[in-house]
Order: C-alpha cells, then structure tokens, then sequence
C-alpha cells in the first residue's frame, strides 16, 4: 500500500474527514461540499500522526534537501512542523494568517535568516488563499521559501490556479480522488455516494451555495 493510501485510510479511520453525499456541509467560502476534513484530530493518535510526520520528512529529504528551516501555519500546520523541524533538527518559525494586532505586530514568529530556505507545513488545501498569504509574509521576512507540503487536499482547481500563479510547489500526503476511492473500497460509502463524490469533484461550481 502506498503511503498516499495509508493516510487516506488513516482519516478515514480516525474521522478526521467526513463524507456524506447526500447531505452536504456548507464551507465558510460558501461551498456546499460531500466532505469536511478536520485534521487536527491526527494530533490525538500517534500512529497517524507519526505516519503523517515521516511522510513529509521523507518528502523534504527527496525535493528540498538544502530546506534550512521549518514553517508551520497557525494553527493546524504549527504542531505538525513543530515536530516535522524536531525530526529533522531544523529551526522552526510559523505563520499567522495576519499580523497581530498587538505587541510587535508579528505574522511570522521566529527568526528567519535572510535568504534562508524554508519548507511550509499546512495541514488542508482548499483554494489555497490562506497558506499562499502566509507564504508571502514568509518571503517578506526574507525566507526564500522552497514548496508547500500538506496533508490533504481537496484538489479545487482554484486551488491549482492560485500556486501556479504564485510559482510556488505544493505536494501532499494524500488527496480527495484517492480518498474517496479508498473510502468506497473500505465500506466508507455506497457506489451512489462514490458517483456524488466524483461528481464533486469534476463539478464544484454546482455545489457553489449562491
């Protein structure tokens, strides 16, 4: 089994994503979806999360090798880079979405050399809005900022729109066509939720709550 399999599974298992077809969530963007992923219960179980965190060391060892430091987003991304940067005894900084509004008015916590290379820990791609900004704010700072890594992603094409448009390279553990066929395989779901879920997936637009 594939790890992109194996953490699907792992999800699945430990609810922290929800299916339901036939009765949709409705997402704070407005997007009435068949799923809802919560990844911050993989903290909770330490065979998934230690799955998780040896998938991205494994992928930072083979595509960023010359990663000098590790950033995670507030909040979900922090604990996972937190330890992703005590495996690999790398510094660490994270991210907030904006400046604090007090203090020194910091986004990015943690010192960051300039020209320092830096791999992002997120733990969910949507459209990818949010860890993009956090990225910016990174290379503010002077991080030269070498690729995203997540745990999942939803696999919007907005989402593929937005980092192609920013040049920076996103890679996850595990994504939303995998998920939904594991999902299927293991008596997550019916053939007909497998068919919504597809459609999801070629569609969004019509999931849209105008």
């Amino acid at each position: 089994m594939t790890l992109a399999r194996q953490i699907a599974a792992e999800l699945l298992e430990i609810k922290a994503v929800y299916l339901k077809p036939e009765q949709p969530f409705t997402w704070a963007s407005g997007i009435k979806s068949p799923i809802y992923t919560d990844n911050r219960i993989t903290l909770s179980y330490p065979k998934t999360r230690t799955l998780i965190e040896d998938g991205f060391v494994g992928i930072i060892k083979k595509h960023y090798p010359q990663v000098e430091i590790i950033a995670g987003i507030a909040t979900a991304g922090i604990p996972h880079g937190a330890i992703v940067a005590d495996k690999m005894n790398l510094p660490f900084a994270y991210i907030r979405s904006k400046p604090k509004k007090h203090g020194a008015g910091n986004q990015v916590e943690g010192h960051i050399e300039k020209g320092q290379k830096m791999v992002i820990i997120e733990d969910l791609i949507s459209t990818g809005g949010s860890v993009l900004d956090a990225t910016a704010a990174a290379m503010r700072e002077g991080a030269e900022v070498l690729g995203v890594l997540a745990i999942f992603t939803y696999e919007l094409p907005k989402a593929k729109a937005n980092f192609h448009k920013a040049g920076i390279e996103l890679q996850t553990l595990s994504n939303y066509s995998l998920l939904i066929q594991v999902a299927k395989e293991n008596g997550f779901i019916s053939a007909e939720g497998l068919a919504l879920l597809e459609k999801f997936k070629e569609d969004q637009e019509n999931w849209q709550m105008k």
